[in-house]
Formats: C-alpha cells, structure tokens, sequence
C-alpha cells in the first residue's frame, strides 16, 4: 500500500475531504479517520475520548468497533438535531467536540463551537458549561445564527467558522505582541 503521508500535514483538508468523502461513501467512519478528526479539533482530547468511546456502555470492545458503530449511528440519524442529541445522550460527547465531528461529516449544517469564535462573538462562553440537551440545542442554533449573519455574506458556512476564528486570532496575536506577550495578572 502506497500512503502520500503529506496528505496528513495539512490535517484539515484531510479531514474535509478524505474523511468526508469515506463517510458519505460508506456510512461510517473506521478509528483511524475518527481520530483525526479528534485530533484536528483538540489533539489532547484523544485519550479521553478513547475512554470514552470504550466505557460509554456501548459494548465495543475496541475503538474500530466503537467507531464504526458511533459513526454508522450518525449516519443513521432524521436530522441535525438528531445528530447532535445521539452524540450527546449515546456516545457522551459534549458541544465543542461533536459540533467539530459534525461539522466535517455535515459542513453545510454545522458550525464548530470554539472558544476563539465566541471571543469574536462576544457570547455563547456558557454553552460549554449547559448539562441539559435542549438548552444546548438551542443556544447552538443562536450561536450559528450570529456566526451566519457576522461573518461575511458570501462565505460558506464553514468558511464564516474560519474567518471567525482568524479574526480571534488576529486580534489576539496583535494584543499579544502589543503587550509584549505578558499576560495580564486578570487572564486565565
């Protein structure tokens, strides 16, 4: 087997398209897909979500299986909605996490809740703290809203997620080297 293993230095593109594309064509995902997209979003995540995955009373006994069976259940589901409650009530997964998996399976109905995009924002920081699906859902459907209508018009859903996030970014880099990368004593 022949692997151009470049294709993995850019890890979002290869989530966005290989992984993609498999998950369409197959209807689920194997380990080794899921987990870069694991990584893509939060690489220091992985473990936890290997924990996860194997204690989430499923009955797999390894990771393939659970992939197989998570993503195969995604698939499976009536709508975004659905989507988002499966990952949430059946598999453990909170917000920032799904809405990143979601958002590279489904990039036209998602946008991936991040802490820098709520920055630009102004808003939706408690989103990450809701226990309760339906506050969640709800307050995910707002914060896509304001992420539709703020960034610009002419983008792609997820390319207003990325240029959100690049404005945070941005902004925080030339803060950053204003202050001479000393955090203030208030910062966390």
């Amino acid at each position: 087997m022949n692997i151009d293993y470049k294709m993995f230095h850019d890890l979002e593109s290869y989530v966005f398209g290989e992984v993609h594309d498999r998950f369409h064509q197959r209807g689920h995902l194997e380990a080794f897909d899921f987990f870069s997209i694991v990584i893509w979003k939060a690489n220091r995540a992985k473990s936890k979500v290997a924990r996860n995955l194997l204690s989430a009373g499923n009955g797999h006994d390894n990771l393939d299986e659970a992939v197989k069976a998570l993503t195969f259940g995604i698939s499976q589901q009536a709508g975004p909605k659905e989507r988002m409650q499966y990952l949430w009530e059946k598999w453990n997964f909170r917000l920032a996490m799904a809405s990143a998996i979601l958002t590279v399976l489904y990039p036209n109905e998602y946008t991936i809740y991040d802490v820098r995009v709520c920055q630009t924002l102004d808003a939706f920081h408690n989103l990450k703290n809701l226990l309760n699906f339906e506050k969640v859902w709800t307050g995910y459907q707002a914060y896509k809203h304001k992420v539709q209508v703020t960034a610009p018009s002419e983008l792609s859903l997820r390319d207003k997620d990325r240029y959100l996030w690049g404005q945070s970014f941005y902004q925080q880099l030339n803060k950053d080297i204003a202050q001479g990368f000393m955090r203030e004593e208030n910062e966390t």
